[in-house]
């Protein structure tokens, strides 16, 4: 459609051996991209999109836009982005107002967060928000503290590295050899029981590691704006049985709770207060379901399609292999969420290449790609290696998260991370695929150690009558809260909405 504005100038690059096509139209006065085609590889996305969103003006020969690697424009960073460009959309916040901030006094980013409302929302831009505020810092001679907070001063990959070489298990021991002060706080904790959880995978719910822990991990489900919680079993590779199914549904009902079918091909029950937690995972744990860890910053799901099993377009068994990687990754706690699919085909139904980690079937084994997310940055997965045998992906993966693991930044997702990568995507592969750093094995290791230590946080809570009183609305009343009312919707039922307490009836 950009191609067919009156004036506008395209510019194409076929690459006929990498089965390779881009097509990128700008405006006829050449001052702003309107739009691109990417055929094949897709690597040149993010850097278009900033691009066509935030009307940046293309360099004076805009082909080097798309040439082929080594001759394409560089990959843009924060300082590209113009002032009007929107960091926060929750709130609205641009660039500019982040400078402005900066420029009248705010001397971090948490003094950037209050005078802006900036990642106050839902806090997906916090990220970016951070990159935006040490570039501005930077730029105006202000010495950036990498600290992850007071009691720390060390960033979260040097803590990691203590972590692992120390053979540390607990957060007072690190505090005390590394830290400051007696207590932590709301930054370190959590991002420090991350770290933990990544090493060693011992139970969330054990007496050191449950403070460390926020609200949805500390009751091991994800709290709604009502105060009720969701709860969201393992359905691997998005297959269920008719059993597995009409559990799921009398748990709903007897307990009274809205059902939903999730984007990762699970089933996500709502409204279960904090009471009923304990016997609604007691019922489906005895319907053979554990824990979706829906409310970790962990693996979420695996999704997939049918593949050859049933499909006539399927070349290899996809859900066979996305039940496979499901139970090897289930319960590995990474920096940011992670999500993967497994498609039979190309023709992607699965949508394996919006994944962090994503597989794609070919007549000689599987397509691996890597970094991609949806969320408020979409971001293509890239190819990272080709036809590879079921052991081959298998190690590929493994190394790729654990090396992740080491070396990302507190809740950064895999597509962030692997942009400020150093070296990029060639980098990566000499270390995951050729070891160029000789650390292979060793990575290989330590995702094996966590494989073999999991359990289902739910099963091992249930075992344990000191960790099941945690789950009381009222310390001495196992009732429910009263507060909380719902109506109906749909013929389910929904939280209801606030009561607007009339003016009369307040005086009164």
């Amino acid at each position: 459609a950009h191609g067919a504005t009156p004036g506008a100038r395209s510019y194409r690059y076929i690459d006929e051996a990498g089965a390779g096509y881009r097509r990128l139209v700008v405006s006829a006065d050449g001052k702003r991209v309107l739009g691109a085609v990417l055929v094949g590889d897709n690597s040149y996305y993010d850097t278009l999109l900033q691009y066509v969103q935030n009307g940046i003006a293309p360099p004076v020969d805009p082909a080097s836009l798309i040439l082929p690697q080594g001759q394409a424009a560089p990959l843009l960073g924060v300082d590209a982005l113009p002032a009007s460009a929107t960091v926060c959309s929750c709130h609205n916040v641009s660039k500019g107002a982040i400078r402005d901030a900066i420029g009248g006094g705010c001397a971090d980013l948490a003094a950037v967060k209050s005078c802006t409302r900036a990642a106050s929302g839902c806090g997906g831009c916090a990220g970016l928000l951070k990159q935006v505020v040490e570039h501005e810092l930077a730029a105006r001679g202000i010495a950036v503290d990498k600290s992850l907070c007071e009691h720390f001063a060390y960033t979260r990959q040097e803590l990691y590295a203590i972590v692992r070489v120390g053979n540390i298990e607990t957060f007072d021991e690190l505090l005390s050899s590394h830290g400051r002060g007696q207590l932590g706080c709301d930054i370190c904790k959590p991002a420090v029981g991350s770290i933990l959880a990544s090493c060693w995978n011992r139970p969330i719910q054990d007496p050191a590691l449950v403070p460390l822990q926020d609200t949805n991990d500390t009751f091991m489900a994800n709290m709604q704006k009502n105060g009720t919680y969701s709860v969201v079993p393992r359905i691997p590779a998005g297959e269920i049985t008719p059993d597995g199914l009409i559990a799921i549904g009398a748990v709903a009902k007897k307990y009274g709770l809205y059902t939903k079918i999730t984007g990762g091909q699970r089933i996500d029950l709502f409204g279960a207060q904090l009471h009923e937690l304990p016997g609604i995972w007691g019922e489906l744990i005895a319907a053979g379901f554990e824990t979706g860890h829906a409310y970790g910053k962990s693996t979420r799901t695996v999704k997939s399609c049918v593949g050859s099993t049933w499909c006539r377009y399927g070349v290899q068994d996809s859900v066979r292999m996305a039940l496979d990687i499901e139970h090897r990754y289930k319960g590995l706690r990474s920096p940011h969420k992670l999500k993967f699919a497994v498609s039979g085909c190309t023709r992607e139904c699965a949508e394996a290449q919006s994944k962090d980690i994503g597989v794609i079937a070919t007549e000689n084994g599987w397509n691996l790609y890597v970094c991609g997310n949806g969320g408020m940055r979409p971001r293509h997965a890239e190819l990272f290696a080709t036809d590879l045998d079921d052991a081959t992906l298998i190690r590929a993966i493994d190394r790729l998260l654990m090396f992740y693991i080491r070396t990302a930044d507190k809740l950064q997702r895999t597509s962030v991370w692997r942009e400020s990568l150093e070296g990029g995507l060639d980098y990566l592969k000499q270390v995951v695929l050729e070891d160029s750093l000789g650390l292979c094995a060793e990575l290989e290791a330590q995702m094996q150690l966590v494989v073999d230590r999991y359990e289902c946080e739910w099963a091992n809570a249930l075992n344990d009558p000191e960790k099941l009183k945690r789950f009381r609305t009222f310390v001495n009343d196992r009732g429910p809260d009263p507060d909380i009312q719902f109506v109906q919707e749909r013929g389910q039922p929904r939280p209801a909405p606030a009561r607007v307490i009339p003016i009369a009836e307040e005086i009164a």
